[in-house]
């Protein structure tokens, strides 16, 4: 009789110990599971790495002009041109500036920091009109070279008065809906009441989230 209760309690423990081992087993596994997500989530969002909002066309009128002295400072020779420069300026958000934190217990991605906009890229295509050419200075293929790296210049001068940043400020907000898109791909959800959002802006959040 106490052989088999001995058996008995011995099968309890047994069973007991597996189902210990088992749900450690579980929940180690559950737990990197999420630690996993967490990362390829992270991975995903920065590999969007610069999102592109904004763009606007430039259509502008830039001289140049150079002078060289030669002949002991006794020569001035002068190199000119008139450069019609059309540019695409791209406006948009570094995404590789977020941060975020990933809270593996509650599933959810912390938006804690959202960039500025910033100038991502500016194509000029230049077109010379009146191009004059001294004895001594005339153009060469590294003027060439600094005339397109001048006009990409003069072109992000006039981004500030163009209004493109302003633009790309109001168009934040959907940048933080595209990433809440990609982090409820894998069924997490993003938290982003860390950041400064306007009233109207909040309106627009809840009208776009109504079923």
């Amino acid at each position: 009789m106490d052989s088999a209760i001995e058996a008995f309690l011995g099968l309890i423990l047994g069973a007991i110990l597996m189902y210990w081992l088992y749900s450690l087993f579980n929940r180690k596994k559950r737990r990197e599971l999420v630690e996993h997500q967490s990362v390829v989530i992270l991975d995903k969002i920065k590999s969007v790495c610069k999102l592109v909002s904004v763009e606007g066309d430039f259509a502008e009128i830039y001289r140049y002009e150079n002078t060289k002295e030669s002949f002991f400072n006794m020569l001035k020779d002068k190199k000119k041109a008139l450069i019609v420069i059309n540019a695409k300026a791209q406006i948009g958000y570094d995404l590789k500036k977020l941060r975020l934190e990933a809270d593996n217990e509650n599933k959810k991605i912390i938006l804690s920091e959202f960039p500025q906009p910033e100038v991502l890229s500016i194509e000029p295509d230049l077109q010379f009109y009146d191009i004059k050419s001294g004895i001594f200075n005339t153009f060469s293929p590294d003027d060439l070279t600094q005339l397109n790296q001048k006009a990409k210049e003069h072109i992000r001068e006039k981004i500030p008065e163009s209004g493109l940043i302003d633009t790309a400020k109001k168009e934040a907000l959907q940048a933080v809906l595209l990433i809440e898109k990609i982090v409820e791909t894998i069924g997490w959800k993003l938290d982003y009441s860390a950041l400064e959002i306007s009233n109207r802006e909040k309106q627009f959040i809840e009208t776009d989230t109504q079923p």
